[in-house]
């Protein structure tokens, strides 16, 4: 995801060095099948949580060889090369290996096992150092407004979501995982105080400091998850999170994808129930290139086809359509094309589009954006602790989200699929959705009702 496409705020600069970055590459090597993997569909409690068995059989949803990790036999073989394991993916039957001698890919590639190896990383000349002093700018300076809900008022209730949670719903007992680039001083600002979380990972680098890297995760969560009375309180202040990171935004390069897959087949296992992802790729650095209009069908790009593999397997999955509607591409960007997922656009207070706002439709013609929520100056936690506002489709994604989140809460009987469907059938412009406002504003607090109608 191109970070400099977001608002100014989402951006973390850093003036404490480089750090010279060691040569080497990164490649994606496709695995024919799964022969010699260590697990069995039988016994499934070996690779996935109780609480991710729990969801699925609720939704009737059976184990298939998609759910199996890659063949630990071949792992092994790629090993015994001097390659390293980076991570490996058990829906699109991928590992990510690192050399520094690119030949050795050549003799990986002729492997029987092998389909196909793609170069996805290449090490940077330099990365810029982490900030070890950042707690020090955090003031918590919050400003009490005499509302509920401080300014985020608003960018809840036009979706009803203020009603959800006088009703009860506010997201309890719910599991959200959000799979961003970095959550800046989260451990720090007390709008996130009394937060659930449920845990962190870092899929880009597992040694980091979560809360050192970049911001846009923190401002992110900040429309979920903010607790703080008569100042901000976001769309899902009780449900609980995990927080990955699979985001490098020190480079723009394909392993993004790979490290998002792993993270959101994490969540899979972990028992989520909703994933947010402010994500995107459509472009990378040089030499990569990217994804063409044609592409837009939600399996060719492998995070798109990750995201469709995890609404199958009764995940609802919720992403930014992205900020391209006024450059060259002006289309949604992958994940956002992907089956079955709710793919959300921004609008002004007024309720109109904001022009950056990208558009559908995906190539084999489904309706995208699913629905809108506020994106410009969608109220957000900045990095200091204080209440501040950014502008992208990053912040309407969470924003509906959580909301989400509160409706699925509110009507447990229902499946992953069938929350998407009730979220585009709630829209204002669903009798005539277009690729601007897809489905339109969705009022989730009327799906509630109508679905209460529906078990009459």
């Amino acid at each position: 995801m191109n970070l400099k496409l977001l608002s100014l705020g989402c951006l973390i600069a850093f003036s404490m060095g480089q750090v010279s970055a060691e040569k080497t590459y990164k490649y994606r090597v496709n695995l024919k099948d799964k022969e010699g993997t260590a697990f069995s569909i039988d016994k499934p409690q070996k690779f996935l949580s109780e609480r991710a068995l729990e969801r699925r059989n609720r939704q009737n949803i059976q184990i298939d060889e998609a759910d199996l990790p890659v063949s630990k036999d071949y792992v092994k073989k790629l090993l015994k090369t001097g390659a390293r394991l980076v991570t490996t993916s058990k829906w699109n039957n991928t590992v990510v290996l690192e050399v520094e001698d690119t030949l050795l890919m050549n003799q990986i590639a002729d492997m029987p096992f092998v389909t196909k190896v793609k170069k996805v990383w290449t090490a940077p000349d330099s990365i810029p150092a982490r900030n070890a002093n950042r707690k020090k700018s955090v003031t918590n300076e919050i400003e009490k407004t005499g509302q509920y809900y401080g300014k985020a008022l608003q960018q809840i209730a036009v979706h009803g979501g203020d009603s959800l949670h006088k009703a009860g719903f506010a997201g309890k007992g719910m599991h959200v995982a959000v799979i961003d680039a970095g959550f800046y001083n989260v451990d720090a600002i007390k709008l996130f105080e009394g937060m659930d979380l449920l845990g962190t990972r870092d899929f880009v680098n597992p040694a980091s400091d979560i809360y050192a890297e970049n911001g846009h995760g923190m401002m992110v969560l900040s429309c979920m998850a903010a607790n703080a009375e008569d100042a901000f309180v976001g769309t899902a202040p009780e449900a609980s999170f995990w927080l990955l990171r699979s985001e490098d935004a020190d480079t723009e390069q394909p392993i993004e994808e790979d490290y998002w897959a792993a993270a959101i087949e994490f969540a899979d296992s972990a028992g989520v129930d909703v994933v947010n992802t402010s994500l995107g790729y459509h472009e990378f650095d040089e030499g990569y290139g990217g994804y063409r209009y044609r592409d837009l069908d939600g399996h060719t790009s492998l995070m798109s086809h990750s995201a469709s593999m995890a609404a199958d397997k009764g995940v609802v999955v919720v992403c930014s359509a992205g900020n391209s509607g006024r450059g060259a591409w002006k289309k949604m960007t992958p994940p956002g094309d992907s089956e079955n997922v709710i793919t959300v656009g921004a609008m002004t207070k007024e309720l109109v589009n904001a022009e950056f706002s990208s558009i559908g439709h995906t190539s084999d013609g489904r309706v995208k954006p699913d629905v809108m929520a506020i994106g410009v100056s969608s109220v957000v936690s900045g990095r200091n602790g204080t209440v501040s506002k950014g502008n992208g489709t990053s912040f309407a994604s969470p924003i509906m989200c959580g909301i989400v989140a509160c409706f699925w809460q509110a009507c447990p009987w229902l499946t992953a699929k069938e929350v998407v469907k009730a979220v585009q059938q709630a829209g204002d412009r669903v009798d005539f959705p277009d690729n601007i406002y897809g489905y339109g504003i969705p009022n989730l607090w009327k799906a509630y009702q109508k679905e209460l109608e529906k078990r009459k």
